[in-house]
């Protein structure tokens, strides 16, 4: 691997594990007052899933942007990173919504918009490289049930 390949695949990891990072200390900041006097649906997870589970999924997202960066320039390209950098943008807006702000109704609209970002973002991958648009399932399925979550921390609260 050449030198610039391998800045290319580190940047490419740590840029969306720092959104990550950025996110979880917000959110850690609500974990111990606001957050635990939430009623919560019998399927929540235990808090200390969140973390390694949306760690392993930056990663997977970094992932595949290397390997839509490293293609030709195109405007496929652009455009697949362009959505994919707007889906992250959205995805580290939820966070502050819901645990910073504590809006968790406005969280379902911002979850909901993610999730329909992460599609395109998934079939603009695909068109420059299957391997990144699959990579992307694990973070689409698991958006998905964070999506039924948040509706459900909603109704309850």
């Amino acid at each position: 691997m050449k030198r610039s390949t391998i800045v290319k695949l580190i940047v490419s990891i740590a840029i969306p594990v720092a959104v990550g990072a950025l996110s979880g200390y917000f959110t850690m900041q609500s974990i111990p007052g606001w957050y635990e006097t939430l009623q919560f649906p019998s399927f929540r997870p235990p808090n200390a899933v969140f973390g390694p589970v949306w760690t392993i999924l930056y990663i997977l997202m970094g992932i595949g942007c290397y390997l839509i960066w490293i293609k030709p320039e195109s405007p496929e390209r652009s455009n697949a990173l362009w959505m994919y950098s707007l889906q992250l943008f959205v995805n580290a807006a939820w966070s502050f919504v819901f645990f910073y702000f504590k809006q968790i109704h406005i969280a379902v609209i911002v979850i909901a918009i993610l999730w329909i970002l992460i599609l395109y973002m998934i079939g603009n991958f695909k068109k420059l490289s299957d391997v990144a648009a699959y990579l992307q399932i694990p973070y689409l399925l698991w958006v998905s049930f964070a999506t039924v979550l948040n509706i459900a921390i909603w109704q309850l609260n």
